[in-house]
């Protein structure tokens, strides 16, 4: 089994299987065969043995009066696919015929349990996934949502299969969508794709079979609609920056090679995308919050959530793509902002980057203090930096409060294990930038100060002058926040916009070119093909 599975049940025979499987029949006149096989079947699952005992060893889909029952739970598994799910794990084709050729008690107890294993592993697939993110990518920190087998067993049993069935899937807008978009990929890849790969980057106002082609492979993508110009006229020029839009790009209509890129990514790379993101909203089957913060890391954004629309955005700077500086995956809660914060620089950047630099000239670096185990500043004329290494170097270095801080002028605090929070920078002309992948891991904004008062408003009349006042003073002082606001760092590189389009991103740190691959071992049919 791929180590990157979500693990299964533990196998662990009860005491009754065990007796039914070593004594002789003759001894065992008052057990049925279908008891029996249905206590040796379901003898590797504890919840399986569990439940099975607890109904004296009964059918739930096999008896004459469960049709109703077992066509709700094949007709679920029947559409399996649609999620993008590994359908052999609970495959509604085989199932119906291993029904249909049952001969025996035996058989028919047989597939009982195969029928109650599926429903078990089709409703945690659907409701929390079917991998173990972390075990994917260690900077992907997701506490899974997951659902009981008791829970399942129970509904299964006695409850309303039909709703609970439903309702397993990822609530959000974001999940139907883009099983919307996974359906129109898979129709247009059967159709062909979106056809030949552009070999030229035709300029607005140019004319001939360049302009043709540009146009041809817009209008199958949904970005313009039929049309017989040989012209690189307005019409297409807007196409162009719709597609712009979409990708991430610079929207100036015109097809640099940025552009020219992504529309040669072919359908069967987009639906890769789509795939991995309907798995990134089965982990984030959670309440998200009436309120909250959406940074979609590939989108280099940060957003303010309320009710369900976006009510403020902001470009975003994330961590480098090297091993230590990616940042990672998690959820959590602002709790406050720091005004006018110091910078306490990370031990890691002053063993590594700094340290190096005072060996060759104790003054570099000068815009930085050395500071003692208590905080206490030690002049650098006093220590032989020579004699020190990365792990024995004993002092910390701190930015105090300045115009020219890493952090800028605020940060934004959700306390957490890497250390990650949102802040100010002063280094403003990287957010013109289409990839911007530059921090050490934390999240710098471009907007923080319209940020500070998004937040603020919340809980003021007055939150740009609650801000200012603080800023003005030029201490460092902490402003809670009266409510936490929930903090969501995602990577999504397949996301539907507010009008339903579909956005796609570069996968920036290859994390999802991991994800595909663990699902595809995990059963989950590339290309559409989903049995």
């Amino acid at each position: 089994m791929p180590r990157f599975l979500r693990p299964r049940r533990k196998a662990m025979p009860c005491a009754l299987a065990l007796m039914l499987a070593a004594a002789p029949l003759s001894a065992q006149p008052q057990i049925s065969p279908f008891a029996q096989t249905v206590a040796i079947a379901a003898a590797k699952d504890d919840a399986l043995s569990a439940f099975y005992a607890k109904r004296n060893y009964q059918p739930i889909w096999t008896a004459a009066d469960s049709a109703e029952r077992r066509a709700i739970l094949l007709g679920a598994l029947s559409r399996a696919a649609d999620h993008g799910l590994p359908v052999q794990r609970y495959d509604a084709r085989a199932l119906s015929e291993a029904l249909r050729a049952a001969r025996t008690e035996g058989d028919r107890a047989r597939i009982e349990v195969r029928m109650t294993r599926a429903l078990l592993d089709y409703a945690h697939d659907l409701h929390s996934g079917v991998l173990e993110p972390k075990k994917i990518d260690s900077t992907i920190v997701r506490t899974l949502p997951r659902l009981e087998d008791a829970q399942v067993l129970t509904v299964a049993e006695a409850g309303d299969l039909a709703g609970f069935l439903g309702s397993l899937a990822p609530t959000a807008p974001a999940y139907a969508q883009l099983i919307k978009a996974k359906i129109g990929i898979e129709r247009q890849i059967a159709r062909g794709g979106w056809g030949a790969e552009l070999t030229s980057r035709p300029k607005p106002g140019s004319s001939g079979d360049a302009v043709v082609a540009l146009r041809d492979r817009l209008v199958a993508m949904g970005y313009l609609s039929l049309s017989a110009s040989r012209d690189y006229d307005a019409e297409i020029q807007r196409a162009v920056q719709r597609f712009q839009l979409a990708h991430g790009l610079n929207a100036d209509g015109i097809v640099d090679e940025s552009t020219l890129t992504e529309l040669n990514v072919p359908p069967e790379q987009r639906l890769k995308s789509v795939l991995v993101a309907l798995e990134r909203e089965r982990w984030m089957n959670i309440e998200r919050g009436r309120r909250h913060i959406w940074v979609n890391q590939t989108d280099f954004t940060a957003r303010i959530i309320d009710d369900g629309k976006e009510t403020f955005v902001t470009r975003a700077v994330i961590g480098k793509n090297v091993p230590d500086q990616r940042t990672p995956e998690f959820s959590d809660e602002m709790e406050y902002m720091v005004v006018n914060p110091s910078w306490s620089v990370p031990r890691s950047i002053t063993t590594k980057e700094y340290l190096p630099l005072l060996k060759k000239n104790p003054n570099a670096a000068g815009h930085l203090k050395i500071v003692d185990s208590r905080g206490r500043v030690v002049d650098r004329g006093s220590i032989n930096f020579g004699k020190y290494t990365a792990a024995n170097f004993p002092f910390a270095m701190r930015q105090p409060p300045s115009d020219g801080n890493a952090l800028g002028l605020v940060k934004f605090m959700f306390p957490n294990q890497w250390n990650i929070y949102l802040h100010d920078t002063p280094s403003k002309s990287l957010f013109q930038r289409e990839v911007r992948a530059f921090s050490h891991g934390c999240v710098r904004l471009g907007d923080p100060f319209d940020f500070a008062y998004a937040l603020l408003g919340a809980q003021s009349d007055d939150p740009v002058g609650l801000f200012q006042g603080v800023l003005k003073s030029g201490r460092e002082q902490a402003i809670k926040l009266e409510q936490h606001v929930p903090v969501h760092l995602v990577y999504f590189t397949a996301f539907p916009g507010p009008k339903g389009e579909m956005n796609y991103r570069r996968d920036i740190y290859g994390r999802d070119a991991a994800i595909y691959q663990a699902l595809i071992a995990a059963g989950v049919a590339p290309g559409g093909q989903q049995g």
